[in-house]
């Protein structure tokens, strides 16, 4: 739970302050019930927009009511799993333009806001409120492409491990929380271009023409996104397959060699077997001085000879 206030002060550098003025930006973290209506009764916003930012299954949308415009889309983060996977998901970001600030509205701490509270974003005035909006519209297609090359990254490593042991199923589980996450950033990808084409179409916000540029350098960056989560999800779906038909297939030659080897070594157990039975020996075998050295050799020249047909045979 969190609520922060900022503001640029007159160095251009971000600040916190304890009230909500004019030209702020009011940051929203996982609000109680006390920090909603605060907000919602000093920055006259509607309670219906900060509470519809809160739900994680909130689509992506862009809404206008009283001259106040609500932005919800989706952001991409990083988490782990049961297993201990890394899985790449995404939840809302509500974005509430006012006329006196700006506010965001998540569930988590978003990285995605990071680099604008440490003032590591170029032009970035809190007071700026649709070009500081574009910017975290463009921070977030940023971030969409930065993961998605991360897994890219992970999905080539897996496939070294696979090449070196392809017996396990470690590998596959890792792919299959990657292809999970590809699947998460493709829904949210497209959801967001809906958004973007709505806020260049249709007169939601006064933008200058460097704001169209940018948004327009937004539109490019998500779109390119989208094409990358549709290539990469692609080679991971045919790389699984592939990886599983390879797993299965040194199965079956790993049991291959298990039962020649068993066959194999059957002979000289079934020689010992009979020769060790309290019973006369056929031709006085039981008389010959070498007898015993007779057995061996006849059950090493068995398991020699089946050894070298299953060679020929290429069971192993």
């Amino acid at each position: 739970m969190m609520l922060e206030i900022y503001k640029t002060n007159e160095m251009n550098k971000l600040e916190a302050v304890s009230e909500i003025t004019k030209g702020c930006w009011i940051n929203l973290v996982s609000p109680n019930e006390e920090e909603i209506q605060y907000v919602a009764n000093h920055a006259y916003v509607p309670v219906d927009f900060i509470r519809d930012a809160l739900d994680d299954e909130e689509r992506s949308r862009i809404e206008k009511e009283e001259g106040d415009v609500f932005i919800i889309i989706d952001y991409p983060y990083i988490l782990k799993d049961e297993s201990g996977y890394s899985v790449y998901e995404t939840l809302p970001l509500g974005i509430i333009l006012t006329n006196e600030c700006i506010i965001t509205i998540s569930l988590k701490d978003a990285q995605v806001l990071m680099d604008f509270k440490n003032n590591k974003i170029k032009g970035f005035y809190t007071y700026k409120k649709t070009r500081f909006a574009l910017q975290i519209l463009f921070v977030i297609s940023s971030y969409y492409l930065r993961y998605l090359k991360q897994i890219n990254k992970k999905t080539d490593d897996v496939e070294r491990e696979l090449h070196q042991t392809s017996m396990k199923n470690k590998e596959l589980y890792s792919l299959l929380a990657l292809e999970k996450s590809l699947v998460y950033f493709t829904t949210s990808l497209k959801s967001n271009k809906m958004v973007l084409d709505k806020i260049l179409r249709i007169n939601y916000i006064k933008m200058y023409e460097e704001d169209k540029d940018l948004l327009e350098d937004v539109i490019i960056e998500n779109t390119q996104a989208i094409e990358m989560a549709a290539t990469y999800s692609s080679i991971l779906s045919s790389m699984m397959n592939a990886f599983a038909s390879i797993i299965s297939n040194n199965l079956n030659v790993v049991m291959k060699f298990l039962t020649s080897i068993t066959i194999i070594l059957s002979f000289p157990t079934m020689v010992a077997s009979f020769l060790g039975m309290n019973v006369h020996l056929p031709f006085h075998l039981e008389e010959y001085p070498h007898a015993f050295l007779t057995a061996i050799i006849f059950a090493i020249f068995l398991a020699s000879l089946t050894a070298f047909i299953f060679w020929k045979k290429k069971y192993f």
